[in-house]
């Protein structure tokens, strides 16, 4: 059995002091440790049909693109200002210090498809909050929001609280 908090490594003080990074390219460079939290994400997803995975640039890609796969699904990256480079729908959100914007394109997703989110983490739920905000503006119906990882001391799960939730650790 493996244990994937094993391959998390932390970074104290990245990227800022204080901070205690929880970083998954370990995770990643381990093929039967990466083979294995798919296998949880899947187990979160269970047998509820999605048509496409939305995964939040960038640690969302990793497995927001094999879960599209596993799961028969299209695949849509939510990123950063001006990285898409068709029309996009953008919404900005709250930092801890500031605002920042995510964007998806127009023709993205059509009304009524069931889209999963996914990214690597959890935290103050910010992010995965926008990205969820640019789904429903495009008609899109959230069936899950999944995370690799939750920093439960962040309570990001009160952005979220209208969506089912799931994750693989918490912390």
């Amino acid at each position: 059995m493996i244990e994937l908090d094993d391959y998390i490594r932390l970074i104290p003080d990245f990227p800022k002091p204080g901070v205690i990074f929880k970083d998954i390219t370990t995770l990643l460079a381990d093929k039967e440790a990466s083979a294995f939290c798919l296998e949880k994400l899947l187990e979160l997803v269970g047998d509820k049909p999605i048509d496409k995975v939305v995964g939040i640039e960038s640690r969302g890609f990793f497995f927001g693109m094999l879960l599209a796969q596993q799961l028969n699904a299209g695949f849509v990256p939510v990123r950063k200002p001006g990285k898409l480079p068709a029309a996009t729908l953008k919404e900005p959100y709250q930092l801890e210090y500031g605002m920042d914007v995510l964007e998806i394109h127009e023709d993205a997703i059509t009304k009524g498809e069931r889209i999963l989110i996914h990214d690597d983490v959890l935290a103050t739920g910010g992010t995965a909050r926008a990205a969820c905000n640019l789904v429903e503006k495009l008609g899109g119906t959230i069936v899950q929001c999944n995370f690799i990882m939750e920093l439960m001391f962040l309570d990001g799960r009160q952005k979220l609280r209208k969506y089912e939730i799931g994750t693989v650790l918490q912390y």
